[in-house]
């Protein structure tokens, strides 16, 4: 069927550049690497314009061209970085989650509901902050798992690390965004300690 003849590619910039530009900064923490996967996905969506069925809208047919360009990503630098073994029994702070990964303590003692905090743009800037301190590979982990939802065999898939490896990093990588987040987060807007 290919894209309708009212759809013109070169308004996909002006339509859907900034949305996706949004889209790629939050998963890759990186302006240069967003551009890049941008531009990248227009260039795929350019030359496939030809097989898009119109089953969904030209957005959501453009972040689905975005989110392979970002996996793709996230699989090159697993390549260059391997990720860390661990075992979490070993990790001074294992007590603040539970046996599935969810804190014990933390953001629900944080003076709100963390999905009314992650609405407020200065909880936003901060926790971006706190994103970009972790490793690519802690962050790429996190961000499969908790922004984009992917469930545990794909994370794996595209990490290339084992489940139990996996785990770990997620772990790691919460410790790290919990400590981020009570610092630059919640004693300088509470006042408490943790």
């Amino acid at each position: 069927m290919g894209i309708s003849a009212s759809s013109d590619p070169s308004a996909w910039v002006d339509r859907y550049g900034d949305y996706l530009f949004r889209y790629a900064m939050l998963r890759l923490r990186d302006r240069p690497a967003a551009e890049d996967m941008v531009q990248e996905t227009f260039l795929a969506a350019l030359k496939s314009r030809g097989s898009f069925s119109g089953g969904s809208s030209e957005a959501t047919w453009l972040v689905g061209i975005l989110k392979h360009k970002i996996a793709d990503h996230y699989r090159h630098q697993a390549r260059e970085s391997p990720l860390e073994e661990g075992d979490l029994r070993e990790h001074p702070d294992a007590g603040h989650f539970d046996g599935v990964g969810h804190w014990t303590t933390g953001p629900g003692e944080w003076g709100g509901n963390p999905a009314d905090l992650y609405r407020q743009g200065e909880f936003l800037v901060q926790f971006r902050h706190c994103l970009s301190r972790l490793s690519p590979n802690h962050a790429n982990a996190f961000t499969l798992s908790e922004i984009e939802g992917a469930n545990t065999g794909e994370i794996c898939k595209v990490l290339n690390v084992s489940e139990t490896n996996l785990w770990v990093i997620l772990h790691r990588a919460r410790m790290q965004l919990r400590r981020c987040l009570e610092i630059n987060w919640f004693l300088r807007n509470t006042g408490k300690g943790s």
